[in-house]
């Protein structure tokens, strides 16, 4: 089986889960024998034969043009580069930056010509016609967004070969639907989070449309959780009927999993996006109260996001001083070693549609406490789960937790022996069952 994976991210350049998720699931699925044509927004018009599993770390690169003699230089010029140097040379962004090229926006003129209508099909034409004024805007995330889609209006046949399409998140949906209409392919949507997730509200309409457009064509909808299918029934009205429900797992380098000190303290920890989803405010309000009962605790905030010098500014105001600290941004090795320090692991999102990141704390001996509004929650149990607003029971769980070590260490082993049980081979399987699924509906 040959499947086209369309995804947004994938390491070592990642902003967050959905990065992780695709690397993890593409690594199991390649060695359960499926085959993998992955795209990115690279700036070259490439893709990647996936064939095995080491694959995903070496990520052969091909031109979706064989006949340009300028991009077959440039691949054989950085065939032995590390893996980072070669995603850079191909454009691929290590942040949210865009790229056009002039021939990126053809593709919307080319959809209102008469041959494109008999090419998608009245259904799929009627999609795409919504999705291009969608995707009307200058900023650069929606023109990155059209320039991967052109892309495959300009090269489907390299592609007809697959089996199925699957399409990660909106940012890959219009692309989907598009290779949908060409290749008569089936369109697996997988959604990992929603606009309202992301936005904690309403968000961009737009994207939105994008959204509904996406789940509303595909053949079958794989959801990171049931939190995530009841989300997009209630809010979109997509069919139950056409929903799978997929888990994520996680996956960590390497297999030493020593602990170490970073602090003689006991340390919890944030990690991921400082934005408004993510619930960062909860957590200082959290670690302002804990403090003024437990001084030589250590609270560190590690990501990057639009809330992050509101929260800086925070913490000075509440005079946490070098209790409360920032990380920043950190690589997977950074991850890693963060994750390898930490005691208490917090996820106080708002709306998260799984959560991986406590998973891979867990793995690492950490406690964890997750919000009730996450999909992970569905998975753990040697975990304690709040909800992302209640501050008082957040804080009294980590004041009891640091007055008990022993039953501190006691329910980070048992949370360490039920997280290295949650592997993507499952979730791989799954992921078969419905590409065989939606193959049998065409």
């Amino acid at each position: 089986m040959r499947i086209s994976m369309l995804t947004w991210e994938f390491p070592p350049f990642i902003a967050g889960g959905l990065g992780m998720a695709c690397y993890g699931l593409a690594k199991a699925l390649l060695t359960r024998g499926v085959e993998i044509d992955m795209v990115l927004p690279t700036k070259e018009e490439v893709y990647f034969k996936l064939r095995k599993p080491d694959d995903v770390d070496y990520m052969p690169t091909f031109p979706m043009n064989p006949g340009s003699k300028k991009l077959l230089g440039l691949l054989a010029e950085i065939k032995n580069l590390e893996i980072n140097e070669r995603l850079r040379a191909i454009g691929l962004s290590e942040q949210p930056e865009s790229y056009t090229s002039s021939k990126g926006d053809s593709w919307f003129e080319n959809l209102l010509e008469t041959d494109m209508r008999r090419i998608y099909g009245q259904h799929i034409f009627k999609s795409m016609e919504e999705v291009r004024d969608y995707l009307d805007g200058d900023e650069d995330l929606f023109r990155k967004v059209r320039e991967f889609t052109a892309r495959f209006l300009r090269y489907p046949k390299i592609f007809a070969r697959s089996d199925a399409i699957h399409a990660h998140d909106w940012l890959t949906y219009t692309a989907g639907v598009a290779l949908k209409g060409m290749l008569g392919k089936p369109l697996i949507a997988h959604i990992h989070a929603t606009e309202f997730d992301r936005a904690g509200g309403p968000g961009d309409e737009r994207i939105h449309k994008i959204e509904y457009t996406g789940l509303e064509a595909a053949d079958l909808v794989v959801a990171v959780s049931n939190y995530t299918a009841r989300m997009i029934i209630d809010r979109y009205r997509i069919d139950p009927k056409k929903i799978r429900t997929v888990h994520n797992a996680y996956s960590v380098s390497g297999h030493c999993r020593e602990r170490h000190r970073i602090f003689k303290d006991p340390l919890i920890l944030f990690l991921g996006r400082i934005t408004i989803q993510k619930g960062p405010d909860y957590f200082l309000e959290v670690a302002s109260r804990v403090l003024e009962k437990h001084p030589n605790v250590r609270f560190v905030m590690a990501g990057s996001g639009d809330m992050f010098f509101r929260m800086v500014r925070a913490t000075a105001a509440k005079r946490l001083r070098d209790r409360f600290l920032f990380a920043g941004f950190l690589n997977r090795e950074e991850v890693e070693n963060m994750l390898k320090a930490t005691d208490i692991y917090v996820l106080p999102s708002v709306s998260e549609p799984f959560g991986i990141a406590p998973l891979e704390a867990m793995s690492y001996g950490s406690v964890a406490i997750v919000s009730k509004q996450s999909g992970v929650s569905e998975v753990i149990q040697n975990a304690f789960k709040v909800d992302f607003w209640d501050i008082d029971q957040m804080t009294s769980v980590i004041l009891d937790l640091l007055e008990k070590p022993e039953e501190r260490l006691k329910i980070a082993k048992a949370g360490q022996i039920e997280a290295l049980e949650i592997e993507w081979d499952r979730a791989a399987a799954q992921t078969i069952d419905v590409y065989k699924e939606a193959l049998c509906s065409i």
